[in-house]
């Protein structure tokens, strides 16, 4: 267990001043500098310096961060093997993810894990990819099921374990009197001259159709703009233009539109990921409901309105870190 200095050092160094992590801790600015005197003059070296307004971490703040890293993710691992030892776990186990992960596969795997274990407290949080990452960093969250995006950490980060847990392809969704409409498969070219329907710029699922269509031979023409998959569907049962659904992401059969599958190059997919705090994927809870969410997966894939082939298993997860 990191001394709680340790844990304020690392705030800080996340989240780039003083106030701000006094803010994510619930501190005072006054409390945290404290703290970081008394450690700095318990390691007795230097740990921060002015920089312009705020301050910066000096060489030596870097040299304990990662020291606090390694010793983190030797306590995860001992946790791990405690843990393996008890007959009944207990306590309070968090698992967060990103909005469809929240939806479709962490309420089955809460729900099986408290019935087999009453003395277990399970809680979920929805949180987008960044927040789920500051949840495990802060001791918050135990498991966290994210997207992958280009702000993600990238895979020599010390503090995460990261497991490919599926790579989500995208449907096409076009209404349903669409000349497209009757066909099983289209490649995205086959809708170039259509008028799009796309998250905001800033997101990184907009940033995944654009450069999927691009890589097509074609720039999408952006008409309209939804973050929901069932604002999107609306929009497209009104013959508005056409978007892209994830595999995993059901619609209301309230909108008179069809998915397609995508095929050809390239067929755009969201790489879903399963973190932990380093050094505690082997935890008996993390690795039984990783066992849970990838037998909730089997079973979305397979029905009609969402059939694939399998889904890629539980791996380590290799690759770059883009979307």
């Amino acid at each position: 267990m990191l001394d709680p200095r340790l844990k304020i050092l690392q705030a800080v160094d996340h989240y780039g001043s003083v106030t701000a992590a006094a803010n994510a801790l619930s501190y005072t600015p006054s409390a945290v500098s404290y703290q970081l005197r008394q450690l700095a003059e318990l390691l007795g070296v230097t740990l921060t310096e002015n920089s312009g307004r705020g301050i910066k971490l000096t060489p030596a703040a870097r040299t304990v961060l990662r020291h606090a890293a390694i010793m983190q993710a030797q306590w995860e691992v001992a946790r791990s093997e405690l843990a393996a030892t008890i007959d009944e776990p207990s306590g309070r186990f968090i698992l967060c993810g990103f909005s469809t992960a929240s939806t479709q596969l962490l309420p089955h795997a809460a729900a099986a894990l408290r019935d087999r274990y009453p003395r277990l407290d399970v809680r979920l949080v929805q949180a987008d990819p960044a927040e789920c990452f500051e949840l495990l960093e802060m001791g918050e969250a135990d498991l966290a099921l994210v997207m992958v995006t280009a702000d993600s950490p990238p895979l020599a980060d010390l503090r995460f374990d990261q497991q490919l847990l599926v790579d989500d392809p995208l449907d096409l969704v076009v209404p349903t009197s669409h000349p497209l409409a009757s066909r099983k498969h289209v490649t995205l070219a086959d809708a170039a001259g259509e008028s799009w329907i796309i998250s905001r710029p800033e997101s990184a699922y907009h940033q995944l159709t654009v450069a999927a269509c691009v890589a097509a031979g074609f720039t999408p023409n952006l008409v309209h703009q939804a973050d929901e998959w069932e604002t999107g569907a609306a929009m497209v049962s009104q013959k508005l233009g056409v978007t892209l659904v994830p595999r995993l992401g059901r619609l209301s059969h309230e909108w008179a539109v069809t998915r397609i599958r995508l095929t050809g190059e390239p067929v755009p997919a969201r790489r879903i990921v399963a973190a932990t705090r380093k050094g505690a994927s082997n935890h008996p809870l993390i690795a039984e409901t990783l066992e849970l969410v990838q037998s909730r997966c089997e079973t979305l894939y397979s029905e009609p309105s969402g059939a694939v082939a399998a889904v890629t298993p539980t791996k380590d997860y290799e690759g770059d870190t883009t979307p």
